[in-house]
Parts: C-alpha cells; structure tokens; sequence
C-alpha cells in the first residue's frame, strides 16, 4: 500500500522535471537519439568548442572594426589633404598667366619710370601667390636639366641636341605642380635626344 502512495509523487516529479528540460537545449538534457545517457564531460567539450568560436567570431570583428576604422581616418585626412585639389588646378593658369606677362614685358617698359610701379605690383602678385601656394602644400615640379620622370613630366617634343644627355630635360614649356604627394599637373617639357 506505501508503493501506491508513492507512485502519483513520482509521477508529479517526472511531470514537472519534464517541464524544465523543454527549455535546454538537446546536447545538455543527456540524452542521445536512442534514448542512452551522453556524458557531461562529452557536454563540456561541445560547450568549450561553442565558447572558442564565438570568442574567435570576437577576435575577426574587432580587427574588421579597427581595419574599418583606419580606413575611415585616412579617407578622412585625404579629403582635408587634397579637398582643395580642382580649385588649386584652376588657380594653377592665373599663375601661368602671370608668369607670362612678366616674361613677355620689352626691356624698354622695364626700364620706364612710368611702368616700374606697375610691373612691381604685377611681381608683388606673383610672389604672393607663390607664398599661398608653398602654404597650401602646392610646389612647383623641377625640369630643366633634370632626366625625364613619366610620373611628373609630359615630353612634348624632343629637340636634337649634343649638349645635353638623352632624356633630359631641356625646355619647359609648362611648368608642372604638385599637391603635396600628389600630381596636380605635370610639366609639358622639351627632351634631348642625340642629333642625327
């Protein structure tokens, strides 16, 4: 008669641990698919290799965040560095232009008391607008005498010549310029090359 008393408290405790274990996940309830009891240590090790992933998925996210994050930083300073690029390109023939009317001034303007004045302020400007640009990380590529660079000169033509070794630079028709490390134009040049 105590067996009988026994069985429904049984059967209430089977019915609530049942009730318990529908939240665990299969791996940790014990059990295999033919019912047979899975070791804890067989447990532990899933858990461990689950733990080690994960921390590893950490790891890979973390260096793409970093990897994202510097590249942002250096999109970020080249956009300060070259924003002003096209304006410095445009800028680039007033200097041009100035450079020409001081070359093409007849020495008899040069030496007349009534254009001095003028032809000063036209070199003031000039020599102004050269202060803006080394301020602004714009120079002015060198070419004469120097060998030809493809990465900073443009040959136009090349002038036949026993004076000079081939390839050098002889003439400059345009100068070129450079925006920090950057190409902003290259120079138009004239090469050497050996006379027939």
């Amino acid at each position: 008669m105590d067996e009988n008393k026994d069985e429904p408290r049984t059967k209430a405790v089977d019915e609530e641990v049942a009730r318990e274990m529908e939240g665990v996940p299969e791996h940790l309830r014990g059990e295999d698919d033919d019912g047979a009891g899975e070791s804890l240590a067989d447990a532990l090790g899933k858990l461990k290799d689950d733990l080690e992933a994960a921390m590893q998925d950490v790891l890979y996210a973390r260096a793409e965040t970093q990897n994202v994050r510097r590249r942002l930083e250096k999109e970020i300073q080249d956009a300060r560095n070259y924003a002003a690029t096209g304006f410095a390109r445009d800028i680039l023939s007033i200097a041009d232009n100035l450079s020409r009317a001081l070359d093409h001034i007849p020495e008899e303007l040069r030496e007349s008391e009534k254009s001095k004045n003028f032809i000063a302020g036209i070199e003031a400007t000039q020599r102004e607008l050269e202060k803006v640009f080394t301020q602004n990380g714009i120079t002015r590529i060198a070419s004469t005498g120097m060998p030809l660079d493809p990465n900073q000169h443009q040959a136009m033509m090349e002038i036949p010549t026993a004076d000079h070794e081939p390839g050098t630079i002889v003439q400059e028709m345009q100068a070129g310029y450079m925006l920090k490390d950057r190409l902003l134009r290259p120079a138009m040049v004239g090469v050497a090359k050996k006379p027939d």
